[in-house]
């Protein structure tokens, strides 16, 4: 897991941390392959806002190391701060992401479906949709009622 902000390592931590599990932080961005290549990791939670190096550039780093085969593919997990940061998670290559504010159990869902192989892709993101009944307009009379009335 990589952040520079101590409160996301610690909540993590206490929602991923278990007697099977054990989790490993890094504090920067940087730091992130160089702990890859020591020891793998099963899945990689990447802060998109780490200092100098963020989520992003961290991702595509794995995913070039990975194409120049110097590195196996990682399964990654990004946190985003909102909606518009789910364009950086795609173009970067995250296997998943979840957007700001996080909760146990989207965590651990997205952690699940990842180290299973799949994707998560937090659709909280989304704005909900608003249903709006048909109408029909009468351009002769300019009348608006309401479809099927």
């Amino acid at each position: 897991m990589a952040s520079d902000a101590e409160w996301v390592r610690d909540q993590l931590r206490s929602v991923l941390a278990t007697s099977e599990t054990k989790v490993r932080m890094v504090s920067t961005g940087a730091r992130v392959l160089p702990a890859l290549r020591r020891r793998s990791a099963d899945l990689v939670i990447l802060d998109l806002q780490i200092g100098n190096m963020g989520g992003m550039a961290v991702c595509l780093d794995l995913r070039l190391e990975e194409s120049a085969g110097r590195l196996g593919h990682q399964k990654v997990i990004m946190l985003l701060d909102r909606r518009a940061d789910v364009f950086l998670a795609r173009r970067s290559g995250a296997d998943g992401w979840l957007v700001r504010p996080l909760d146990p159990i989207r965590l651990r869902r997205a952690s699940q479906a990842v180290l299973a192989g799949g994707t998560y892709y937090d659709e909280s993101y989304k704005p909900n949709p608003i249903l709006v009944a048909p109408v029909l307009v009468s351009p002769a009379s300019g009348s608006i009622s309401a479809a099927g009335k």
